[in-house]
């Protein structure tokens, strides 16, 4: 025998002394048979994971890839595509447009409840439910990422098919025709990604509303104006700022109501349409009414009807509501627009202007915690200015300013010798009076020259010309102006009001004086 033993299943080494080669190893055959079963085993393993790794990656890829050539579409082959995935789908017997998902938790409360968890946690063991709108879609492996955007805030969804309730072949299925601008409800539970962003990793996600138009891509926005005003809903989809108008929008309505309710004034609601167009000098849209054959007009004042509602013994009454008015579109001007109007029995016009300062200057304070706030007055390209809105506001006489500004001394109003001189003073100015060129249209154009253009912070421009203000009272301490205010704020004016002109033989003598200076001017024609 071999003074080692057998050596069967054993693995010797040989060296001898002093030699100079390395050891040699004798392996058995049974062994090198198992070596080599495992080296096999070992290598079929690593091409299969290999083979599944490649498979995973392409299969988004693949995804991504057909997603991102629909996106290159235009709208009429990107529409006929998603009507007809979403054609398909209904086909398997799922439905696209589910009569009802139950919503556990609205986004602003998810934010507020879970947006202190620390990144990477997950509160496996709670589970919400969520609803809103897709605005953007990643892959990553077999990862899925959106964007689920409502009632203006913004958190990820995070799925991944091991969170999935059912298998694979349905994880796929749905993240597959699920879009941008889709409308999902997602149920999971809450937590944060490694990297902090706060999520919710759903269990199922729901296709409630499909969209069937390509959305903007949001690196890209909304920005053509003409899209965003004729397409508000797209406009409030892409821009999450505009919102913030609407809302604010909404809070200075519920302002002015709570500040006049107060203050025992009575909300009414007056006709929209009228025989005559009356309360303001404006040009009325007309419609017909079939039932009655009369010819009506919307209204462009409800000045009428409320001042109707004070002689019938209602003292404080307010509207807030819709006018109508045929004229030019501009940036301060729409041919309809919202109004709140109010009058007061047994006040004049230094009462309401307390009353203005108390309104505006509240309001401002409540919306935005602080009375200066900051407006891009020139663009938002370039610095804002700061609107100060702190009571109370500086009152400028229009006469004297205008004189001031001007270095000038005007002559009395109501003379041929007033308009001459004003026309002058335009001319000198390069102020421009389209006709007719009466007195108090030109002392209007200069008045927005050189006084309502230095009304960043609320100003008052007070007790106008009696030419200008047929409805105001004259004035107690000088006959020639009226007890009359106009607010301006950022240049534009936001508010008319005086002391009301209640006696009606000097009322009926200032409109016949009007129509006297207009017929000279059409004479002239």
């Amino acid at each position: 025998t071999h003074p080692m033993g057998d050596v069967a299943g054993q693995e010797t080494i040989h060296a001898g002394e002093g030699s100079s080669t390395a050891p040699t190893r004798v392996i058995s055959k049974s062994e090198m048979k198992r070596r080599q079963k495992a080296e096999e085993a070992a290598r079929k393993k690593a091409e299969k994971e290999a083979l599944k790794q490649e498979r995973a990656a392409a299969k988004p890829k693949a995804e991504r890839a057909g997603e991102q050539a629909e996106e290159e579409l235009d709208p009429t082959a990107y529409f006929a595509n998603r009507r007809a995935a979403i054609t398909a789908l209904e086909e398997q017997g799922v439905t696209a447009y589910p009569h009802k998902f139950h919503v556990t938790i609205s986004m602003p409360k998810f934010i507020d409840t879970y947006g202190d968890l620390e990144s990477g946690q997950r509160l496996e063991e709670v589970v919400v439910s969520l609803a809103g709108r897709l605005v953007s879609k990643r892959n990553q492996g077999k990862l899925r990422f959106y964007d689920l955007t409502c009632d203006g805030c913004k958190i990820q969804i995070m799925s991944d098919p091991t969170t999935w309730e059912e298998d694979e072949a349905t994880f796929l299925q749905c993240h597959g025709i699920l879009r941008r601008g889709d409308i999902v409800g997602v149920e999971g539970y809450p937590g944060k990604s490694k990297r902090g962003e706060l999520s919710i990793f759903p269990k199922r996600i729901q296709l409630l509303s499909p969209c069937f138009h390509m959305m903007p891509k949001s690196f890209t926005g909304l920005k053509e104006k003409e899209t965003r005003y004729r397409q508000r809903y797209l406009d409030l989809m892409i821009n999450p700022h505009v919102r913030r108008v609407f809302q604010t929008r909404a809070k200075i309505i519920n302002h002015i109501r709570t500040f006049f309710d107060n203050r025992d004034f009575i909300e009414v609601e007056t006709p929209m349409m009228n025989t005559i167009p009356g309360g303001a000098a404006a040009k009325p849209f007309v419609t017909w009414h079939n039932d009655l054959g009369m010819r009506l007009f919307m209204r462009i004042a409800p000045e009428l009807y409320l001042k109707m509602l004070i002689v019938g013994g209602l003292d404080r009454v307010y509207e807030i509501g819709r006018q109508f008015r045929n004229e030019g579109i501009d940036l301060t001007h729409n041919p309809e627009f919202t109004m709140c109007e109010f009058y007061m029995a047994y006040a004049d016009y230094k009462d309401l202007m307390t009353m203005t300062e108390e309104l505006l200057s509240s309001m401002v304070l409540a919306i935005h915690g602080t009375y200066k706030v900051p407006f891009h007055l020139n663009g938002e390209d370039k610095e804002p200015v700061i609107v100060d809105y702190t009571p109370p506001y500086k009152r400028i006489p229009m006469v004297e300013g205008l004189e001031e500004k001007l270095g000038v001394k005007l002559p009395d109003l109501a003379t041929e010798e007033a308009n001459a001189f004003l026309s002058h003073l335009a001319e000198k100015h390069e102020v421009l009076c389209p006709p007719p060129r009466t007195t108090a249209r030109l002392l209007d154009k200069l008045v927005g020259a050189f006084l309502e253009v230095d009304c960043i912070s609320p100003t008052f421009l007070i007790d106008h010309p009696v030419i200008m203000s047929p409805l105001a009272k004259w004035h107690r301490d000088t006959p020639q102006l009226t007890e009359r205010f106009e607010l301006f704020v950022c240049t534009k004016e936001v508010c008319n009001a005086y002391t009301e002109l209640n006696d009606p033989k000097i009322q009926r003598e200032r409109f016949l004086e009007q129509l006297k200076v207009l017929a000279s001017f059409d004479s002239h024609d």
